[in-house]
């Protein structure tokens, strides 16, 4: 499928922030953006061009019934190298997220292809810096103009770029979570599976209460029965026993992490014992308190590895591992941030060398 170039003469182009550690996550955008429509059952006209406002009809059904999904995944750089981290599994995700939510497939080798030539366009956009990338969201949209409950038959497909440094204010050190008891982030049967805009919407009334009391994002429970960890608000978590590393099982209600198979990859790698299993609060709280628990830490696209140092639970503030970086979450942090940019050997074929 043939690209559309429509780019901004160099003398025009946005000023690169001198120092993107500094910089807010998600709030400076590169000078282009990719884009593609569906219509009449097909992907056409994908086009390369300047990073601007969306324009779409007031009756999109996006607008109205939330049909639209989303990946995210990064670029590293490190002199005139470019790699991608396991780009193929954030666009199958992205297809199953497509599925649930009734939207049209993309080919995977189809929107690899695409991001490449959108990163060849953007290439000095890439920080090379320590614990800098290039954060890039695809994303799928509704846009067909019609009032009524059904799946659109028109929709946009667009990649916009995010150069950025530590996701947390703390960087990589220890953060501090407050575990969600009034309200679910998803049950089974729904869309938890899906990286779908309005599983975020629904987590904003706990995210907004857990940073004005001073913590960094909600622990999710099951809603069955308010008792099993679930997810955080933008990752998976894992708790480390004395005997074992555990993480919630998937069950559908859960966002199948890329970042959270590769820890799973990894530690199996490693000879650890890893289990998926329903993991009760009482029990992370009761092994925190005797001593059970030796680190507890959550991992995602943005943060890569995010140790935990604390938790809110019932009115309580528990302190896990001294609130300092456990050693399994540094060595997992600085493996995978080794790998993903090309520094250390790929035992799994996770990298992809773009350019």
């Amino acid at each position: 499928m043939d690209i559309e170039f429509n780019l901004i003469n160099p003398e025009q182009r946005k000023q690169k922030p001198d120092n993107i550690s500094t910089v807010q996550f998600g709030t400076t955008f590169t000078d282009h953006m990719l884009t593609m429509r569906y219509r009449n059952g097909s992907w056409h006209s994908p086009q390369i061009v300047p990073y601007q406002p969306l324009s779409i009809d007031p009756a999109a059904l996006v607008l109205h019934y939330g049909q639209g999904i989303f990946e995210g995944l990064k670029a590293y750089r490190r002199g005139t190298d470019v790699f991608l981290f396991r780009p193929d599994n954030n666009f199958e995700r992205l297809n199953n997220s497509a599925r649930r939510m009734v939207m049209p497939e993309i080919d995977p080798k189809l929107s690899l292809n695409l991001l490449k030539e959108l990163l060849k366009v953007e290439c000095e956009w890439i920080p090379d810096s320590l614990g800098t990338s290039l954060y890039i969201r695809p994303t799928m949209i509704a846009t067909e103009p019609k009032l009524g409950v059904r799946p659109s038959e028109e929709y946009l497909f667009y990649i916009i770029l995010s150069p950025v440094g530590p996701y947390f204010k703390e960087g990589f050190g220890p953060i501090s979570i407050m575990i969600a008891e009034q309200h679910v982030r998803a049950a089974e049967g729904g869309v938890g599976v899906a990286k779908t805009m309005g599983n975020y919407a629904a987590s904003l009334m706990a995210g907004t209460k857990s940073r004005d009391l001073g913590y960094s994002q909600v622990l999710w429970l099951d809603a069955s029965h308010r008792k099993y960890l679930e997810e955080v608000g933008t990752m998976n978590i894992f708790v480390v026993f004395d005997d074992e590393v555990a993480t919630p099982i998937l069950g559908g209600t859960i966002l199948p992490g890329i970042t959270r198979d590769s820890v799973m990859k990894l530690a199996e790698h490693w000879g650890m014992q890893i289990t998926e299993r329903n993991i009760d609060v009482a029990e992370v709280i009761d092994g925190i308190k005797t001593g059970k628990v030796k680190e507890i830490f959550g991992c995602g696209t943005a943060a890569v590895i995010a140790p935990i140092g604390h938790l809110h639970y019932q009115n309580e503030r528990h302190t896990v591992n001294s609130g300092s970086v456990g050693p399994l979450s540094q060595r997992l942090y600085d493996t995978l941030t080794r790998l993903q940019c090309g520094e250390s050997d790929d035992p799994f074929n996770w990298v992809i060398k773009v350019s």
